[in-house]
């Protein structure tokens, strides 16, 4: 049964309210940079959504898990893995592990990106995830991003954000990211498995990525970081104030 550690920052004195944050947007987009982001900003707990289905991925690739259609495999493997966040010194976030091994940089390669929405197409294994991504909400104040976040795991989020950018401008900020990793991968890779995982994500029956009616839209084609930062974050104040 897959199983995080829970983490709470209650103990916080803070003059203004706790809220949830949900981040949702296609990859390559600035969601998880921002999200880790605001929350060291605003000294709440990040949770990376998709890294846990990636180290699901990750898994089921090393075992030879069987994923292209729904079978008993996939149950009995889920049985089998054991997914937290652990703190590292030095490191204001905590780093995700696949049965008590650090995988951070395993579940960002080509190849996991490659079958990462194949995987979690599969109702069973979202049904788990999601499950766990709601507990951890429940006890801590979180900034969590994913593909559905504000629509399903916490539809009563305070603040729902839904960022998009043109997928040559994603294309370029993830071959940067590899080139720092030291992977090797052209640009029209990298778009063509993007513009892969973009149908896969808003066409699966189950969950399918879509912007929540109350979520505020954030296209990142054209501005940093930072700005994604603190836009979010002034947004994320002015409920906490409210």
């Amino acid at each position: 049964m897959l199983n995080l550690k829970s983490r709470s920052r209650h103990s916080i004195i803070s003059p203004v309210k706790d809220i949830t944050i949900a981040i949702d947007g296609f990859a390559g987009c600035g969601k998880s940079t921002t999200a880790r982001m605001v929350a060291d900003r605003l000294n709440y707990l990040y949770i990376d959504s998709g890294a846990m289905y990636r180290a699901v991925s990750l898994y089921f690739l090393r075992h030879q898990v069987p994923f292209e259609e729904d079978n008993n495999e996939i149950k009995e493997a889920l049985d089998n893995i054991y997914i937290d966040f652990q703190d590292v010194p030095g490191r204001k976030q905590p780093v995700i592990t696949l049965n008590g091994r650090e995988v951070e940089s395993e579940i960002r390669m080509p190849e996991i990106s490659g079958i990462v929405s194949q995987v979690s197409v599969h109702a069973d294994v979202r049904r788990e995830l999601v499950l766990q991504q709601q507990r951890l909400g429940e006890a801590s104040r979180v900034v969590m991003d994913g593909r559905d976040i504000g629509t399903v795991v916490f539809p009563n989020a305070e603040l729902k954000v839904f960022m998009t950018a043109s997928i040559e401008v994603r294309a370029m900020r993830r071959k940067a990211e590899l080139d720092r990793q030291g992977v090797d991968a052209s640009l029209s890779e990298i778009m063509q498995n993007l513009a892969q995982r973009d149908l896969i994500d808003t066409t699966r029956a189950i969950a399918p990525l879509r912007q929540a009616s109350d979520a505020i839209l954030i296209d990142t084609s054209n501005i940093s970081i930072e700005q994604q930062v603190d836009k979010i974050y002034f947004l994320a104040r002015e409920r906490m104030e409210d």
